[in-house]
């Protein structure tokens, strides 16, 4: 299955590329963290596999250092068209890291092939990002057919998956101008997270700093609600994607958001009595919230 992190690689490849020397593909500590908890899982999983090297030995630490450096550098196979192609990448990776190609052979290679590599790149990069986009709006389509979702402003989607403690369509909403206490988690269509504050404290954001289909899709939230947005890519970072590549280029986003608290500037809900504090008087308070003619509270 083609994945967001091959489009990185692609585009990454094509930034760092350069006629005259060699390149480095720059480490990223989001791929190494992430293919290092992934290579603990799979060893973690108890699933035999024949290594060729003996089990807790110092081969086998060495073997398992070569596939982390691997994992590093992400899946390569989408950017190549066949098993001759593969070996043949294989093979100037394995020359380039063993010193058998040295650092003169290698500014040759890349100063003769350099501009048909770039060509070659671009092309391969064009179309994968052009799968995963159509990728992308194949799952709005999807969502767009659930019962309940509603289909809001520049085709973005919501489906409440919770209502709020008011009930359904109850309670305060916010404005443009509103900040709000949010939960939030986000992916890319094959379920790439790119950034999320489960397990962390709620943020505060105020809406009108946030991309467009995010907002649309929170104005129309009331406070305590849990919701899906599917948002498309002209809603969310267009064509360019973000600059750090978390999100490449034409990439459709959902998220999973919680509504906690609309902060300032909402809309709707019930009146709120206020204690002699300025804070809210519940049906369990010990106060009636008025002052007697001492001045004190009731």
């Amino acid at each position: 299955m083609l994945s967001f992190k091959s489009l990185v690689l692609a585009v990454t490849l094509l930034n760092q590329l350069t006629y005259s020397s060699s390149f480095i593909l720059p480490r990223k500590a989001s791929i190494i963290e992430s293919s290092r908890v992934s290579m603990l899982e799979n060893l973690e999983s108890g699933i035999p596999q024949d290594l060729g090297v003996e089990e807790d030995s110092h081969e086998e630490l060495m073997y398992s250092l070569g596939v982390n450096l691997a994992r590093q550098l992400g899946d390569i196979r989408p950017l190549v068209e066949n098993s001759e192609e593969l070996t043949h990448v294989a093979k100037g990776l394995l020359d380039t890291v063993i010193g058998r190609l040295d650092d003169e052979g290698q500014r040759k290679v890349l100063s003769r092939r350099g501009k048909e590599l770039d060509q070659l790149i671009m092309e391969r990069a064009t179309n994968l990002r052009e799968k995963l986009e159509k990728a992308g709006r194949d799952m709005l389509e999807n969502m767009k057919e659930t019962e309940e979702v509603q289909e809001l402003e520049g085709g973005v989607l919501l489906h409440v998956l919770e209502h709020g403690p008011n009930g359904e369509g109850k309670g305060v909403r916010p404005t443009v101008g509103s900040t709000v206490s949010i939960h939030y988690h986000g992916t890319l269509p094959d379920g790439t997270v790119f950034d999320s504050t489960l397990g962390k404290e709620p943020i505060k954001l105020p809406l009108a700093n946030v991309i467009p289909g995010w907002r649309t899709g929170v104005l129309q939230m009331y406070e305590g609600e849990t919701a899906m947005l599917g948002i498309p890519p002209e809603q969310g970072y267009g064509a360019e994607g973000t600059p750090d590549g978390r999100i490449p280029g034409g990439s459709t986003l959902f998220f999973k958001i919680q509504l906690i608290d609309v902060l300032t500037g909402g809309i709707g809900g019930e009146a709120k009595l206020l204690g002699v504090d300025g804070k809210e008087l519940g049906k369990d308070s010990d106060s009636s919230g008025l002052l007697g003619v001492d001045g004190n509270p009731l």
